[in-house]
């Protein structure tokens, strides 16, 4: 163990940013019950720099109890006023180390450090804030450690950061006019239009109708702060140890995903998107989980948020090489499964070359599950009782939590049986290929 005297405190202005984040929710609150808005008094109006400065002595009195420890073995985070915690994250077990800008800090140049490791739903450990520079230097020494490499050069410096190949990146007109092609989007711009006109034309109902109002127009704001404000500039590069993407317009964000720690790609194409040979992909990463949104806004989960088939095509060999794909036979469900999806049974197929698995499923918006066969922890054949009495089962390719499900449903049941154990026995042979 490190002794106390190597532990390191983040950057003095933590104190005030964090105090002052902290402080705006103390103000809100605090103003909203002491003021009475008909009849003011003066008085009143000390709540709301009475919260800042409650919340900065807050955010003060945590950065005086927050350490952090960097020894050969682990990186330790110490927290705590009353209840004191220490988070250890041994090297063996770190996934993967971003750098993240939000807006408040970014302006006096600060950055926050995200540690991912294995296992667990909290798996997560955040550092705010550092300068920038002092957040890249440390996630080079903690990936650096993590892979076992040498820490530092002749000089006896840490190596600089790594050069690294822009694969592509997203023009923000492509994301804006994604954005508004996108069917959620729509409907949730008709339903906030469309209750805001009901809400006038029925003026003795209108107070009725704020339910609707309220989470629909919040859906749009959160689908443009999300969907353009958030993945602005986004761009994928390529570097020793994995792809990284950086985004954002107003927050910065900087993730890493290591090669090794892919599980499964997933290619999303909704139907208005397939007019103009557009995509979204997904990447399902050892240790993320099913992520929906977080790391500036958008899902960390996130591969591309739009692309054209050839740049999909591009990012996708950059982390599951495989030079046959496209051309193993597909297996679809006949027609005697239309029972479970009258349209949608035509658009399910499960095709598996020597090195992948790839499934395809849904008519408005297709979804493409891509699994490298060593990555498959378990394939499962299930059959309800329906399905029985119609002769069909249903296949699950097994990955780790994430937004890439490889399932093919409604198989006659002769050909999800053969599908399985053909699958079963891919598996067993390139997990055993990958470990020479």
């Amino acid at each position: 163990m490190a002794p106390a005297s190597d532990a390191h405190r983040t950057h003095p202005l933590t104190a005030l940013l964090q105090g002052l984040i902290w402080g705006a929710g103390v103000a809100v609150a605090v103003a909203w019950q002491v003021i009475d808005f008909d009849d003011p008094q003066w008085w009143s109006l000390l709540a709301v720099p009475g919260g800042f400065v409650i919340g900065v002595l807050a955010g003060l009195v945590s950065w005086l109890f927050t350490r952090y420890v960097i020894d050969e073995d682990e990186i330790r985070v110490d927290r705590g006023v009353i209840f004191r915690s220490s988070r250890r994250i041994p090297f063996e077990r770190l996934q993967s180390v971003d750098i993240n800008e939000p807006l408040i800090a970014r302006v006096v140049g600060l950055s926050e450090l995200t540690i991912e490791m294995a296992g667990g739903s909290d798996s997560r450990t955040t550092l705010r804030f550092l300068t920038l520079v002092e957040s890249r230097r440390l996630r080079r020494l903690l990936l650096t450690r993590a892979h076992g490499t040498e820490l530092t050069d002749e000089s006896g410096e840490l190596p600089a950061e790594e050069q690294r190949t822009v694969l592509h990146v997203v023009e923000p007109d492509q994301i804006i006019i994604g954005t508004l092609l996108s069917l959620d989007f729509v409907a949730a711009v008709l339903t906030a239009v469309g209750s805001i006109v009901a809400a006038f034309l029925f003026e003795d109902v209108g107070w009725a109708l704020l339910g609707l109002i309220v989470p629909a127009t919040w859906g749009v704001g959160q689908m443009i702060m999300n969907r353009i404000v958030a993945q602005w500039n986004f761009t994928v590069s390529r570097g020793e140890r994995g792809l990284r993407i950086e985004r954002g317009l107003l927050s910065r964000s900087s993730q890493t995903i290591p090669y090794d720690r892919v599980q499964g790609i997933g290619v999303v194409e909704p139907i208005v998107w397939r007019r103009y040979g557009w995509s979204r992909l997904d990447v399902d990463v050892a240790g993320y989980g099913n992520v929906s949104e977080d790391r500036g806004g958008v899902s960390s989960t996130t591969l591309l948020p739009i692309a054209t088939d050839d740049v999909a095509r591009r990012i996708i060999e950059e982390l599951i090489p495989d030079p046959e794909r496209g051309t193993a036979p597909e297996v679809r469900p006949t027609r005697r499964s239309w029972i479970f999806a009258p349209i949608g049974w035509r658009f399910r197929s499960f095709a598996a070359t020597l090195h992948t698995v790839t499934t395809a499923t849904g008519w408005i918006t297709r979804h493409r599950s891509i699994v490298p066969h060593h990555k498959v922890q378990s394939v499962r054949l299930s059959q309800g009782p329906l399905q029985r009495r119609r002769g069909v089962a249903t296949v699950q390719v097994h990955t780790p939590d994430g937004p890439v499900s490889a399932t093919i449903k409604h198989l006659d049941a002769p050909v999800a049986r053969d599908v399985t154990f053909d699958e079963v026995e891919r598996a067993r042979l390139a997990r055993r290929l990958s470990r020479r």
